[in-house]
Formats: C-alpha cells, structure tokens, sequence
C-alpha cells in the first residue's frame, strides 16, 4: 500500500487547485506557501523537539527557508493527510500506531540522531515506508551532522562522503604560539563519560588502556561515573579549560558501532587542543585527515599504548598531529545557519521542485541498520 502511494507524483485534483498561484503583477513577489509539519512522534527527543512548534524555530535561526510550520496536533488540520510532512522518530516509533491513511503528496521523514545499532530497522513493513531521512548518516536526505569542517576561507567543506584533504606531509608546521601552549601538557589522556554500558564495550577498552599505560607511567584519567575523577557537568566550560590545559589525548569514544556515527564526542578533542583517540564504526577518513588521530579498532591496547608513550616523548611529532590548525576548522553544526540542521530541513521541506520529486527508500531496513543489531 505505501510503495503505490509514494511512486505516485500527481497530487488529487482538489490538492492541484488550492496550490495553484493566482496571476499576479509581474513586480510583487509571491511567498511560496507554507508547509504544514506534523511531529507524529514524541516531541520531547533529540532531534525534533528542538523544531519546536509554529516558524519560531526557523525564524530564531535565522534560516533562508522559514516557510516550515511545525505542529504536534494530528487535528490541527482537517485530518493528518493535509500535512505536507509527518516526521518520525527512530526511538518512538515502535510506540505509536501509524497513520492508517496518507495522501500522495506527503513525504514521511524518519528522523534520528541516535545510532542505528541502538535502534534497528529489521521489519519489512518499514520498506517503501519513508520518504526522506533526517540522520547523522552522510547519505540521508539532510544531515543531522553534529560537526562542521570549514577551510580558511570560511567554507564548508564537510563531512562527507568523499573528502578531499590536505596531506599532512603538505600541511604547515604550526607557530610558536600553538607549541607553547602544547609543551604545557602533562597528562596523557582524559575521558569524559557517563553510560558505562555502551554497545561498543568502550569502557572496558579504557580499563585496559589505563592499566596498559601505566607501563610507561603514563595516567588515563576518567571523569563521571564510569571513573575516579570528577568534574561539574553544571560548568563544562572549566572541564574543557582543564582538557585543553593538560592532557595530550582525549578518548573519542562511540557508545555503539554505526556507518558515519561520530558524535560531538569528537569535536571536544579537536576543539580542545588534544590528539583524538578514536573508537567506532565510522570511516574517520570522512571527518579528518589521516595523521591527526589515533584509531584505537586499528590497534591493540598494546600497541595504542605504546604508540601514545612514543608521541608524548617526541614533541615534534605530538605537534604534528596539529597541523591540521593551519587549514581547517572543526565547530558544532548549529554555528553556522548554512550547516544548521534546522534550517537544512526547512529547505528541504520547501524546496518545490525537491518535494514533488519522487523518493521513497525501497529498503530502508537495509540502509538504515547494523546487520549485527537486526531485530525485528
């Protein structure tokens, strides 16, 4: 039933007559209509609840596309097959009954900043279900991406798919100013957690790295409740002050497994001035340049140990996995209206040519899961 309605492009008669522009002077503008959104979801989750309700969302933002209205009443309209869009959240949506009708002109969007090994699609009911995707996965429809990779001419330039760097060999060295504040470093990693029982098994793999560190007398410090040290999430600014300060790594640690899942996790080491170690399913390759991180899946404990006693005793090459400064800069994706996932939405939402193009995802289960997680 939703593969024939979603293959089908033409909009009922009576939808064609109320989207039909009146003839106007040539010198007026014509605002584009609005787009009706319907959270059908849970409203209080990551990433839809910060849509908000009405524009307001868009319009704080400072978005180029605001014509998005955005509500959470399946009555708001006549009936929920008047939505332009209804969007579904990856965590919900196994608690909520699915719309039993829907018109040819809607496009269902799932939406997810959570990571699909947590939350498998493995049922085929979901197959010719979903018409965009609003994801961190870089091949979704719009990015829910939590970085943003500028060059110094202020352009995005990623993630993505198919990055093109800078060689690290080609990169220049970096001045005197970065290699004072680097020579200050006195500890060698720092962790800051509080699930301490992830997929990825990520905090057993710090256990080991502690204990493997300390062969070289080198200390893997653990902040929150999976360690000893502690630190006020109330002022995060004074834990990132100390980070930057002190330790030469910080443990970039994925809680599970998944194509593309690199999380703010990330920018804290690269915001902060130390060497990210990192520990997940992504191509890191998309986000950074190879010779700027550890890639602990690629190493044993061993061997990550050693490699990090050997940097820290060799300051030109701990410097040179700073480089990258010189040529790139790593921010939170809501920095910039541009990368903003709000307002990528919102233009997605309302880009005509876009919204009458047929899509719809064949077999979502596959795109979206973890093989190893599936579950129906």
């Amino acid at each position: 039933m939703w593969s024939q309605l979603n293959f089908n492009p033409q909009r009922t008669p009576e939808v064609l007559v109320l989207r039909k522009p009146e003839k106007k002077a040539e010198h007026v503008t014509v605002k584009p209509r609005l787009k009706y959104i319907l959270l059908w979801t849970l409203k209080t989750r990551d990433p839809v609840k910060y849509l908000g309700t009405g524009k307001n969302t868009f319009i704080n933002r400072k978005c180029s596309s605001v014509e998005c209205y955005v509500s959470t009443d399946r009555n708001f309209l006549k009936n929920v097959t008047k939505f332009d869009v209804i969007v579904f959240h990856s965590s919900d949506i196994r608690d909520f009954d699915l719309p039993t009708s829907r018109s040819p002109h809607q496009k269902y969007v799932f939406a997810s900043m959570e990571s699909a090994d947590y939350y498998p699609f493995c049922n085929t009911m979901y197959n010719d279900f979903f018409n965009w995707t609003w994801t961190y996965k870089l091949n979704s429809d719009e990015q829910y991406s939590y970085i943003t990779i500028t060059d110094t001419n202020g352009t995005i330039v990623g993630p993505r798919e198919f990055m093109h760097w800078k060689q690290i060999e080609d990169m220049d060295p970096i001045d005197n100013v970065l290699k004072n504040k680097l020579s200050r470093k006195k500890i060698a990693a720092a962790w800051f957690v509080s699930n301490c029982h992830s997929h990825s098994k990520r905090e057993l793999l710090a256990i080991d790295l502690m204990d493997e560190l300390q062969k070289y007398n080198l200390i893997l410090d653990i902040y929150g409740q999976c360690g000893s040290k502690t630190c006020p999430r109330s002022d995060m600014s004074k834990c990132w002050q100390l980070l930057e300060q002190d330790y030469y790594f910080y443990l970039s640690f994925e809680n599970s497994f998944s194509p593309d899942y690199v999380t703010e996790k990330l920018l804290h080491a690269l915001q902060h001035y130390t060497v990210p170690i990192v520990f997940g399913g992504a191509n890191y390759t998309r986000f950074m340049p190879d010779g700027i991180y550890l890639d602990a899946t690629k190493l044993t404990v061993p061997e990550l140990a050693k490699k990090m006693a050997d940097i820290i005793n060799n300051k030109e090459e701990y410097y040179n996995y700073f480089k990258w400064h010189n040529h790139y800069s790593y921010h939170d994706s809501t920095d910039f209206s541009e990368s903003d996932p709000y307002c990528n939405f919102c233009s997605m939402v309302d880009d005509e040519q876009r919204f009458e193009e047929k899509s719809v995802y064949d077999d979502f289960c596959t795109w979206w899961s973890t093989p190893t997680r599936c579950r129906v």
